[in-house]
């Protein structure tokens, strides 16, 4: 392990903080008792908002970016994991209250580590990040409510997000029947390929105004929020189920009781901070049964240098799918 390495750190100024490119140390390590070097982190909406000083995120200063990793064990004072051993983490406040991924070594406690699943490389598990758990969660949670393919078409809202266009592969290749709802009507070709049945396009919709619309969807995922949260519970069949884990669109709506009394609508919320043993056993099923076909296609990597241009992306929403800092790229 070298002794300065690159990372990009938010520091203390402005409102929210701002953050830039530059080397750290080793010295500078956060806490924790495993070293990783860093093989790929990937790029959030949250990343930016963080890096950008656009939100209070970072509760502590400077502070590494980047909500997720994958990498190689360098050092472990901890008997479960040995140099070598590839790995991943996300969550446990990453990138709010302790450093990152966007740096080419970090240090984590052993408790935080996810050893990579048999059936994914670095890759694809940093392409994965944050979003597919999310995605993978979101399904599972769906399945454990009622989600059927034979039950009828699911919508993914929000399509072209790292989030969404996930759970339209996954969806896909489970054998669902999946329409993609997109503000983006010139990624249809792109949506298609994931495996969407059909893309409808945003700015085209009457979105109505009833309590309770035409029954379109067994299941939706949704991460809009806002007036869009409100038309798909109108419109769910009877026992639909709906998971939100976005606010895209806003963080209230307003909606009423019938799709859940009348139809017995379900409305399920999708937060990643979970026990480990929990998020070890949606990374399980991401490696095996719903590990996307597509991966290459959603997601691509970047240099580290360019991190900057990647967050003005995804801030002016000109992003679709996946970006992947790829630490080996110069």
């Amino acid at each position: 392990m070298t002794d300065s390495f690159r990372a990009y750190r938010v520091h203390d100024n402005g409102r929210f903080g701002e953050g830039r490119l530059e080397s750290m140390t080793r010295a500078e390590l956060d806490h924790g008792n495993v070293v990783v070097r860093v093989a790929y982190a990937s790029v959030n909406y949250k990343d930016a908002l963080t890096a950008r000083g656009r939100a209070k995120i970072a509760r502590k200063f400077p502070l590494v970016a980047g909500i997720d990793l994958s990498g190689t064990v360098e050092e472990s004072a901890d008997a479960r994991f040995r140099p070598g051993d590839e790995v991943l983490t996300h969550s446990f406040g990453l990138a709010v209250d302790h450093d990152g991924g966007y740096a080419e070594y970090g240090r984590f406690p052993a408790d935080w580590l996810i050893p990579l699943p048999a059936g994914l490389s670095l890759f694809e598990a940093a392409a994965l990040g944050v979003a597919g758990h999310t995605a993978g969660l979101a399904i599972d949670l769906m399945q454990l409510n009622g989600l059927r393919r034979e039950n009828g078409k699911v919508l993914v809202n929000g399509a072209t997000g790292g989030v969404a266009s996930i759970a339209i592969d996954i969806l896909s290749r489970l054998g669902f029947q999946v329409a993609a709802l997109t503000g983006k009507s010139e990624e249809s070709a792109y949506l298609t390929g994931l495996g969407a049945a059909e893309v409808l396009d945003r700015n085209a919709m009457e979105f109505g105004t009833r309590p309770l619309e035409a029954t379109l969807w067994a299941g939706a995922l949704d991460s809009v929020g806002g007036e869009q949260l409100a038309w798909i519970a109108r419109t769910m069949q009877k026992n639909g189920v709906i998971a939100a884990f976005g606010n895209a669109g806003g963080v209230e709506f307003q909606g009423n009781v019938l799709p859940f009394i009348l139809r017995g609508v379900r409305l399920i919320g999708v937060n990643v901070d979970n026990p480990l043993e929990r998020k070890m056993a949606i990374w399980r099923r991401l490696a095996t049964d719903l590990k996307p076909r597509h991966l290459e296609r959603i997601a691509r990597r970047i240099a580290f240098e360019t991190l900057p241009q990647a967050f003005e992306d995804l801030l002016a929403a000109r992003a679709r799918g996946r970006m992947v800092v790829d630490f080996a790229l110069r």
